[in-house]
């Protein structure tokens, strides 16, 4: 794969796996970003295009047996959603509640010195809030659409055409996007403070945690699931 400016983050990302830490550690937003050219990204982000692009020629490549993103875009999405179910939506239902009472702790011990926090419980309680009901939507509604389309079976859906609940996903993925980019930014890339106890930075190591994983999910969706299966509803309905 040729990289230039124009090559766009998500295609970037699913050609070449490495890159992901790489763009999260200069803040690029690779999945619900993932539409936007590399050019237009590090404009965004104020970067210098040609510096990251350098940056990208030196990334080692994954070793020999690692998973890649290829392996989806090749398997039944069917086989697709059964893992991104136990492996992200299982993941954040145990992860969510764990942190919050880390949260809640190192609140009540660190509050007053560090006023961040207030405003860090109020954009995980955003993020609690909008990510349960996204799984459930997607668990319930879109992804057995997608397993009985994939069967051959057609209709049956109020929407009509699984462009609808595919749009009304992307548009929430991209407000998570938003809470998880202001987060990293409010926490420092989470960077525990010099008086933070061990408890500060567990839950600063399971945010971060969190966000990889949540990078790495909406990827898997955004950049395969969801196109895949349009171009599965095209081919149908031709």
């Amino acid at each position: 794969m040729t990289t230039d400016l124009q090559t766009k983050l998500g295609e970037l990302v699913l050609e070449r796996p490495e890159t992901m830490r790489y763009f999260e550690g200069l803040g690029l937003d690779y999945c619900c970003g993932g539409h936007r050219s590399l050019g237009e990204a590090c404009a965004t982000a104020g970067l210098q295009a040609e510096t990251v692009l350098a940056g990208l020629a030196t990334l080692e490549a994954p070793a020999a047996g690692t998973p890649s993103f290829q392996a989806w875009t090749q398997a039944s999405l069917a086989a697709l959603i059964q893992h991104i179910v136990p492996t992200h939506h299982d993941y954040l239902r145990t992860e969510l509640p764990r942190l919050e009472r880390l949260l809640d702790k190192v609140r009540a011990a660190h509050g007053e010195r560090h006023p961040e926090l207030g405003r860090v419980g109020e954009i995980f309680a955003a993020l609690h809030a909008d990510l349960i009901p996204h799984l459930m939507k997607e668990e319930q509604i879109l992804f057995p659409f997608i397993i009985r389309m994939e069967q051959g079976e057609m209709g049956g859906a109020c929407f009509g055409s699984v462009q609808s609940p595919i749009r009304v996903m992307e548009m929430e993925h991209e407000a998570v996007g938003a809470l998880l980019a202001e987060l990293h930014h409010l926490t420092g890339a989470y960077t525990t403070p010099t008086d933070g106890c061990a408890t500060f930075r567990a839950l600063y190591l399971g945010l971060e945690e969190m966000e990889r994983d949540l990078h790495l999910h909406i990827t898997l969706e955004n950049q395969i699931l969801h196109p895949r299966a349009r171009a599965m509803e095209a081919a149908l309905q031709a």
